[in-house]
């Protein structure tokens, strides 16, 4: 301990932050002047890793949640080496790789995507959860922590609630959360927005908690020794901090804890920056240097912490010499392999929902899949992720030998946690609810997408033929959203979202195993509620047939030179069948029938294959349970699609059916009154 340097380097991470949003001219240099105290001791003395080694799996990780105090984790990794100056004196630039909120970057410490307020820390509780099941089947010397960063917006946006549930509830002792409580927002002081006790609310939900001044070092010390040694419970260090921690007005008065510090340069505000600088004891001719005491120091903490992890890896090497058939399975988890898997073999009975067939598939996943974990937002009966839990148990507190996590109603949350899981390794994380409540989980979609993580989504109760609850559990406009997602673009290069809506239970089973495949992209199985009658086989079995669902469309019924194509996906393309025996049967029309289970993988496919199944010079008639929209691009101009442009209605689906025209005699009328017009 000393107390000298300790001080240096957390005022040298504030004059950092304060250099690297004054150059951009854009950021938020209060919090991170106000969170560098504990930062500095966090990783100085407690956060294991391996610095010649950051893809190390069983380090410690470090979720930030106020993802708008990047500079915080840049400042302290360039202390660490892991940025150079020009990095952070390229803050929020072009082609940097400081960007204004933190992007998932394991080789330089960053574990995770933020920015939308609560979804940081949430993550955070996933990836215990991930390192708690994984423990659980390999050792307890498999102890490292996940420690969380948030912020007041954080704590008050409502998946906070969730999150701290859940955690509590699970009792996962091997999470450590630091609240930078200033009582300072954006644009008002906390005091103006709420009057609720933090700390009681999540000792309510079984969390150990602790007040600190989080200016002292002592103080952060004790509650991090504390919180590291808790077998119980997770912990909550609440620490009071000062808004813009050392800033000083021009006339050399100490300028702190104001609000307009928050969110710009500091400027801009009544501080000096020039004068801040100064009393920070950085060069304001040199903003961007590491002091010479801090460099020396932080070289040779990397020493000690590389010796450290080491010794780790050296207690690893000898369980693994002790366990090698667990170790093996364990390198096998960490690969992100699958094991052979026969979907072929999955057996199905006859006119099943789509949902009722995922779960025959779930229950033969749980039986051959062993990191996996599936959560459904308390509608396993419904969803039919029961499939999967019929097989195993759920997770609880002292129990993660289970691979179920009962979330409770809670989309966001889950689909977060989810995020989480699949940012720490090891684990598959599948999540279920009803289709409609997609609409809840949005945010943390988008950030699988743009983290370009695996994680399954399951949505049962696809389309309005959920029936008697009504418009507001009937999705309409939802596989317009998805759709839209996979025409977005990750950094990558690639889709965002891989989006399946399979037509009968053999696309189910070949559904998931696209899903499964799909590693580096999430993937959303779009399911039905009512029965559906299986297609028919054109080949050795429905199944290979079905394969051919893997280039994203295909056609299930075949004609030469036909006189109209339709096309569906999902439960529509059944309809679309009997629609068409009526077209030939009773009006001499050759029909072919195309089912196109992704359109955005049915784009990737070369041009020749697309007009092979969707031919340009032939009319094209889509059929849709949503939006119209749904299927509009593939018809084109001088297509038609008949779909949905309204809510639905309480009424049984079989009646629906009829009043919103979805039967093959309704749907063969369309068809008609559209060839008619071409």
């Amino acid at each position: 301990m000393n107390k000298q340097i300790d001080q240096q380097s957390a005022d040298n991470i504030r004059a950092l932050a304060v250099a690297m949003v004054e150059k951009a001219n854009s950021g938020h240099p209060g919090g991170p002047m106000g969170g560098a105290d504990f930062m500095h001791i966090l990783y100085s003395e407690f956060f294991n890793y391996d610095p010649s080694d950051m893809t190390w799996a069983f380090r410690d990780r470090f979720f930030m949640d106020a993802g708008h105090l990047s500079t915080l984790l840049y400042a302290q990794y360039y202390l660490l080496e892991k940025y150079a100056k020009e990095d952070v004196s390229n803050f929020r630039q072009w082609g940097s790789i400081t960007p204004g909120h933190p992007e998932v970057d394991v080789a330089r410490g960053i574990e995770n995507t933020s920015g939308p307020l609560g979804q940081g820390h949430t993550m955070g509780v996933g990836a215990a959860i991930a390192a708690k099941f994984l423990q659980a089947r390999f050792g307890d010397w498999m102890n490292h922590k996940i420690y969380g960063f948030i912020s007041d917006g954080g704590v008050q946006e409502e998946i906070s609630q969730g999150a701290g549930r859940i955690a509590g509830h699970l009792g996962l002792s091997n999470f450590i959360m630091f609240y930078d409580s200033n009582d300072i927002q954006l644009s008002t002081s906390t005091d103006e927005v709420t009057s609720e006790d933090t700390a009681m609310k999540y000792e309510a939900w079984g969390w150990k908690v602790v007040t600190i001044d989080a200016h002292n070092h002592d103080e952060i010390r004790k509650a991090l020794t504390n919180a590291n040694n808790e077998t119980e419970k997770p912990t909550l260090i609440i620490g009071k901090t000062i808004m813009g921690k050392g800033c000083v007005a021009a006339d050399g008065s100490m300028f702190e804890g104001h609000c307009e510090l928050h969110g710009q340069p500091i400027g801009g505000t009544g501080a000096d920056y020039t004068k801040t600088l100064l009393n920070l004891g950085a060069d304001p001719e040199k903003p961007f240097d590491i002091f010479d005491d801090v460099q020396d120091f932080y070289k040779n903490l990397i020493k000690v912490k590389t010796s450290k992890a080491a010794e780790k890896k050296a207690e690893i090497n000898a369980w693994r010499s002790a366990n090698e058939v667990l170790a093996k399975k364990l390198d096998f988890f960490l690969s992100g392999e699958l094991p052979e898997l026969d979907f072929s073999s999955i057996a199905h009975k006859a006119g099943l929902a789509s949902r009722a067939a995922s779960s025959g598939v779930l229950g033969y996943l749980a039986e051959h899949v062993e990191n996996m974990i599936v959560s459904s937002a308390d509608l396993s009966n419904s969803d039919k992720t029961d499939g999967f839990l019929k097989k195993t148990h759920a997770l609880k507190k002292g129990d993660f030998s289970g691979s179920f996590l009962q979330a409770g109603v809670a989309e966001l949350t889950m689909a977060c946690i989810a995020n989480g899981i699949a940012l720490h390794g090891g684990i598959i994380p599948v999540v279920a609810t009803f289709f409609v409540f997609s609409d809840y989980m949005k945010p943390a979609i988008r950030l699988s997408g743009i983290q370009e993580l695996g994680v399954k989504y399951v949505w049962t109760h696809d389309a309005f033929r959920v029936g008697e609850d009504g418009p507001t559990h009937q999705p309409v406009e939802q596989e317009a959203q998805l759709r839209l997602l996979e025409k977005l673009k990750n950094h990558s290069g690639k889709p965002s979202f891989l989006a399946l809506r399979p037509a009968d239970s053999a696309e189910t089973s070949v559904a998931w195993k696209m899903a499964l495949e799909n590693k580096n992209t999430p993937t959303g199985l779009i399911l039905s509620r009512q029965g559906i009658k299986d297609l028919p086989s054109n080949g050795v079995s429905r199944y290979s047939d079905a394969l051919a669902a893997e280039k994203g469309g295909y056609l299930v019924k075949e004609v030469e030179n036909p006189d109209v194509v339709l096309i569906a996906n999902g439960s529509e393309v059944a309809t679309l069948v009997v629609a068409a025996e009526i077209l030939e049967s009773e009006n001499g029309l050759k029909v072919s029938i195309a089912s196109v289970i992704s359109e955005g993988l049915f784009r990737l496919q070369p041009k020749s294959y697309q007009e092979s199944v969707i031919p340009k010079n032939k009319p094209l008639f889509g059929l849709t349970a949503g939006l119209p929209v749904n299927l509009e691009g593939l018809v084109g101009d001088n297509g038609k699609v008949f779909g949905l442009d309204h809510f639905g209605y309480s009424a049984p689906a079989t009646v629906l059916d009829e009043k919103f025209g979805f039967t093959g005699e309704k749907v063969s009328k369309q068809v008609l009154e559209y060839l008619k017009t071409i």
